[in-house]
């Protein structure tokens, strides 16, 4: 069966991995698509498509954006991929990242401000030469495992980087609905990533058809962190509310060993069909604005 992964990261963002490394992996394996979605960045998108026509596998320009979705009284970070980004939006990506890059640094410099008067030696600075985009709070997350005050970058999230730890303030997000706008004007097609890791079954039933009528036009029903069963619920909610189901591993190279391009927690296989349905959704849209 061919397969592909519609959900991959670089060192432009928490990867680790170049945008050439991420092809000639994905050659290697045999896939017959990969996606670049970094986050909040298409800085990596350049590399990516020029070194593409090298390797026998099909390039998807995209990005994952972060977003907030205020409802019931309180507001949840969500996470919408970008797949077949035009590169004339990349300016529009850029434009919309760069206030959430520059509210990201003044949140993570607090951050480590915060952690090293608590007395654990971590810098902004450190974080910085660990990628080539904006750190974020896994790169500190490697910098206190790596110094031995947590025994996983996990373990970190659980406790010192937890938003109520006191150390981690959340910047603000563009809302969600707004970028399914924006990214439906531009003719890339939206695909909400791992649903169940912010809502539950009930709580997508009340978001999807809102997000629908905004421009959403896909969702993640394939995930290495899914169950069988949230697989299921998310493919039964894709068809119900006539969302083209994606997938991808979330593939960040070594800074997440435990995720494998591809192949998720090894037994990962998105089917190449589904690239093949939103590549046309894409197309569809270039057609009409033609």
């Amino acid at each position: 069966m061919k397969t592909c992964d519609l959900h991959t990261h670089s060192l432009y963002s928490d990867g680790a991995d170049t945008p050439k490394e991420l092809l000639i992996k994905a050659d290697a394996i045999g896939l017959s698509a990969i996606a670049l979605t970094d986050h909040n960045t298409v800085d990596g998108l350049d590399e990516f498509m020029s070194e593409a026509p090298k390797y026998a596998v099909e390039a998807i320009p995209g990005v994952e954006l972060s977003v907030d979705y205020a409802h019931e009284g309180r507001v949840d970070e969500l996470h919408i991929v970008c797949l077949y980004l035009p590169q004339s939006a990349y300016g529009d990506i850029t434009a919309l990242s760069q206030e959430m890059k520059e509210e990201k640094i003044k949140s993570n410099m607090l951050l480590t401000e915060r952690l090293q008067k608590a007395g654990y030696a971590v810098s902004y600075e450190e974080a910085t030469v660990l990628t080539r985009g904006i750190p974020n709070r896994a790169h500190i997350a490697k910098i206190l495992k790596e110094k031995g005050y947590v025994t996983s970058e996990r373990e970190a999230f659980a406790t010192l980087l937890a938003k109520g730890a006191g150390f981690y303030t959340e910047p603000p997000r563009p809302d969600v609905f707004s970028v399914l706008d924006l990214i439906h004007s531009f003719g890339g097609v939206s695909v909400l990533a791992h649903p169940f890791l912010n809502l539950d079954k009930n709580e997508l039933a009340g978001f999807l058809p809102k997000a629908k009528d905004a421009g959403l036009v896909g969702m993640e029903t394939l995930y290495p962190l899914f169950s069988e069963e949230e697989s299921c619920i998310a493919e039964a909610l894709a068809r119900a509310y006539s969302l083209l189901p994606s997938g991808g591993s979330d593939y960040h190279g070594e800074n997440k060993p435990d995720l494998f391009l591809g192949r998720g927690k090894g037994n990962l296989y998105v089917p190449f069909s589904f690239a093949e349905d939103i590549k046309a959704k894409s197309l569809s849209f270039n057609e009409m604005d033609d």
